[in-house]
């Protein structure tokens, strides 16, 4: 069942990928386990100076916002310059990475389907 949230994004703990991803932290917003979210998880990703999301694809769309700091984004073989305002839809099955170019933490919203719809097509 859907639940009503209001919160600040700080209360979410930010979460590091890894290796294959240095400087990079999630924090999931609103998803479906916690939420009742139907159809998409926000999540907020905030990358430091230097660093990168993974490079991946995987069989279902990403729906970015960028709301501070800058980077670019590569997609599919083109680069792409990114800022505050920025709005990035990654097609489903597209190889794509976000990367850190300014000085200052860069900082962007990211809603992908939830797991059971990223189930249904395949991904994870």
């Amino acid at each position: 069942m859907i639940k009503p949230k209001v919160a600040h994004f700080e209360s979410m703990a930010a979460q590091t990928f890894g290796p294959e991803a240095p400087g990079t932290a999630i924090r999931v917003l609103i998803n479906d386990v916690h939420d009742g979210a139907p159809v998409y998880n926000m999540r907020m990703i905030e990358i430091e100076p230097g660093g990168h999301s993974p490079d991946h694809r995987h069989p279902y769309e990403h729906e970015n916002y960028v709301l501070e700091g800058q980077g670019e984004v590569f997609i599919d073989g083109t680069v792409t310059p990114i800022a505050p305002g920025t709005v990035i839809l990654v097609p489903p099955g597209v190889r794509h990475q976000y990367r850190n170019t300014g000085t200052e933490l860069l900082r962007f919203l990211c809603s992908v389907p939830v797991e059971r719809l990223r189930a249904e097509s395949g991904g994870r």
